[in-house]
């Protein structure tokens, strides 16, 4: 039996954690086998990755020789390959072996956000990330993907009154979150049966409704019986 696999996408302060906590759960309280993972993240050699990616301290005071903001580091180019680094290690350590086992696996972000992140926030070449991707995932593409949109200004407005440190993305300009998010509308716009947009202006327990409604649809009926 292959497992399920299910990816999370949005942009900052969509929620998409919090759903994925909440989806967990009522995977689990069905006895359903599940595996919760991230991205960059999830391995040893991941969140060494993710911290250094995500590091809001990481500043250069000299102008870099890429044209790049002195404050960004590391560069796009090099945040791409590492972030690509980062994925082919998950893949190969983590999500392969728990999807053939039959684990439902549910990622926190894969793929898409390349593309929409370095891809239209940084300005790199579109057909490179997705070259680039293919290589890492070796092709395993999400059975399906939840992309929670909101408009950005509420999303950064939540992402500010959240809990924690900010991150080197939180720190991006508006007009870099908008284009995240566009790129992210245009991929779902030309993959419609595997990526479903969802509000992520709803609350909290109607988002999960429907996120129980599009998972439950893609398992096997004798899984998809509502938990209790």
């Amino acid at each position: 039996m292959s497992g399920l696999f299910v990816t999370f996408e949005g942009g900052e302060g969509s929620g998409k954690s919090t759903q994925i906590v909440r989806l967990e759960s009522r995977l689990r309280d069905a006895g359903i086998a599940t595996l919760v993972t991230r991205e960059p993240g999830g391995t040893p050699l991941g969140e060494r990755l993710r911290a250094l990616l995500l590091d809001a301290a990481s500043a250069r005071d000299a102008p870099r020789a890429d044209g790049a903001e002195p404050g960004l580091a590391p560069g796009a180019l090099t945040e791409a390959l590492l972030m690509e680094a980062a994925r082919a290690e998950l893949v190969a350590t983590v999500l392969e072996p728990a999807l053939a086992a039959g684990t439902v696996v549910l990622c926190d972000r894969y793929a898409d956000s390349t593309l929409a992140y370095q891809g239209a926030g940084r300005g790199l070449d579109a057909a490179m990330l997705a070259s680039w991707n293919r290589a890492a995932t070796g092709g395993l593409t999400p059975d399906l993907t939840l992309l929670i949109d909101l408009p950005v200004r509420l999303g950064l407005s939540r992402r500010a009154g959240a809990a924690g440190p900010e991150n080197r993305i939180d720190r991006e300009s508006e007009a870099f979150h908008t284009r995240v998010r566009e790129r992210y509308l245009e991929l779902a716009r030309a993959e419609p049966a595997r990526i479903v947009v969802l509000d992520g202006s709803l609350a909290p327990e109607p988002l999960a409704a429907r996120v129980w409604e599009a998972v439950s649809a893609r398992l096997p009926a004798a899984q998809a019986r509502p938990a209790g």
